[in-house]
């Protein structure tokens, strides 16, 4: 891998090499519109933005090795080269919830379609849309009041209906009286998630992929772990309530967010279902890291 690396590089500082016409133009245009695109959908607003930083930066660290060993300096050019060499291997591991996502982003129906092609997001007061908040939000005041379990999916761009379908399909009208039935202990999907999609309940009982974070800690239980694991894999919200606690969260991105009040939770709704844009300060999620450290 090393040796193929250095090939490109000499290539690249080969003045020979550098003869660029129209169609080398409208190539680099096309792959800087497919890194942007991908950029957006995956990267921005996530985690994961602060470490594109740091690639880059050990891009410019290589070329900086590169340029030590063409004047010479062998040993600390090597030294560079080694440890560039030995980061880029942890990003793997650092990417974990991104790779996967991106993997399941790949496996939708309709992908270039919905990467390159969607249109704009309007956002408009659909009164469906408020009356769908309004009856969640009454429905979460009751199951925190009675610290009864519940795990809500709110499915956006990316279809999850490879789960949803192993549920119970439903397809009916939100209400707070339907979903405290749902989540109620007696009944026999209350174990499962119920997937809301076009504000409706799309089924219910559903199994999520569990998330195989290793740091995530044993306080948190199965419905946790489930909604942490879908949104490693989609770009789906998940609200969580505690049995144990009583608290609300919502899990986007392979981050959790806890509430301390319902206010904020509707806002985030808001955002989540497309009534307004979303929020960055507000909709801000913490990983699990920080979670426990209490930063």
């Amino acid at each position: 891998m090393t040796e193929v690396l250095n090939s490109i590089f000499k290539n690249l500082l080969n003045p020979m090499q550098w003869s660029v016409g129209w169609v080398n133009i409208i190539e680099i245009f096309i792959i800087v519109s497919i890194l942007f695109v991908f950029y957006t959908k995956f990267i921005k607003n996530t985690q994961s933005e602060k470490l594109v930083k740091g690639l880059l930066f050990l891009v410019l660290v290589w070329i900086f090795s590169q340029l030590l060993i063409m004047i010479n300096l062998k040993i600390l050019g090597m030294f560079l080269r080694s440890m560039v060499a030995l980061i880029a291997l942890s990003l793997i591991v650092i990417f974990q919830p991104e790779l996967r996502r991106f993997l399941g982003y790949l496996g939708q129906p309709g992908f270039i379609r919905n990467t390159f092609f969607s249109p704009s997001k309007k956002y408009e007061k659909r009164e469906d849309s408020v009356d769908v908040i309004k009856e969640i939000i009454e429905a979460v005041k009751y199951l925190t009041k009675t610290k009864t379990g519940a795990l809500i999916v709110f499915q956006k761009g990316m279809n999850t209906g490879i789960y949803s379908d192993v549920g119970t399909k439903i397809d009916a009208i939100i209400s707070a009286e339907l979903i405290l039935t749902i989540f109620h202990p007696n009944t026999p999907l209350h174990d499962g998630a119920m997937v809301i999609d076009n504000n409706k309940i799309h089924s219910a009982g559903v199994l999520l992929p569990l998330t195989e974070d290793p740091k995530l800690s044993w306080k948190y239980g199965t419905r946790h772990r489930a909604a942490i694991g879908l949104s490693e894999i989609s770009d789906a919200a998940c609200l969580v309530v505690s049995e144990e606690t009583g608290d609300v969260s919502i899990c986007m991105d392979g981050m959790l967010k806890k509430y301390e009040d319902l206010k904020t939770l509707k806002t985030d709704l808001e955002s989540i279902l497309g009534i307004k844009p979303a929020d960055e300060k507000s909709l801000k999620h913490k990983n699990i890291f920080d979670i426990l450290t209490g930063k």
